[in-house]
């Protein structure tokens, strides 16, 4: 079933997205997720159960571009629920965290769940996490390969600095939006209070976790 959103539905907006956090456990995404919609970098953030999501509302060209946020747990135990919200994401965020070579070895597992489980008009980007942090792992040229060979927008960031996090959802947001006006001529209005109007959509790009990383943890 749908799930219920907040009043600030009720706003006018030209474009809804639904965007999708995945990774494993311990990157990091709910930090991002709360940092962008809140303004808050959450201390001792504990593990995610299941799925949670926020609403933010952004402007590009002046028109205002809602976002729903989902949050997925990283842990093996959830992934049949998260998996069923990767096939109506326009837009999957995979993130890993830059001190933790495990989390990068996992990607191409979670590939593997994209290119099963999601449209494959899916927007895809790639999230370097905790670049606050001075045991990096992960050189910045390593991700940016794995991006460009993977057909996904990169990123690094710091949800505990603030640093990118607006980038990387302004970004999303600009690259949906402009892939919508130019293929989606029905999506000139409000979308329905169902979402069925929402299209498929891609733009042609160029804490520790758990060291079992491909548990998924």
């Amino acid at each position: 079933a749908r799930p219920y959103l907040t009043s600030e539905i009720m706003e006018d907006y030209k474009f809804l997205f639904k965007v999708v956090l995945i990774g494993n456990a311990g990157v990091g995404k709910t930090c991002l997720v709360r940092r962008f919609t809140q303004g808050l970098f959450p201390p001792g953030q504990g593990a995610t159960i299941g799925v949670d999501f926020l609403i933010k509302t952004v402007e590009v060209d002046g028109e205002k571009v809602k976002l729903q946020i989902w949050d997925t747990a990283g842990q093996e135990r959830f992934r049949s629920i998260t998996q069923s919200y990767y096939r109506s994401a326009h837009a999957l965020i995979l993130v890993y965290d830059i001190s933790c070579q495990p989390t990068f070895d996992c990607l191409p597992d979670w590939l593997r769940e994209i290119e099963q489980y999601a449209s494959p008009k899916v927007l895809r980007a790639l999230v370097g996490n905790k670049i606050d942090r001075e045991d990096r792992e992960i050189p910045t040229h390593i991700g940016e390969e794995f991006a460009r060979r993977s057909d996904m927008y990169f990123v690094e960031t710091s949800a505990k600095e603030a640093d990118n996090v607006d980038k990387l959802f302004t970004e999303i947001a600009v690259r949906l939006t402009a892939e919508a006006r130019a293929t989606h001529a029905r999506y000139s209005g409000r979308p329905s209070a169902t979402g069925d109007s929402l299209p498929d959509l891609k733009e042609a790009a160029g804490d520790k976790g758990d060291h079992a990383c491909c548990r998924m943890l």
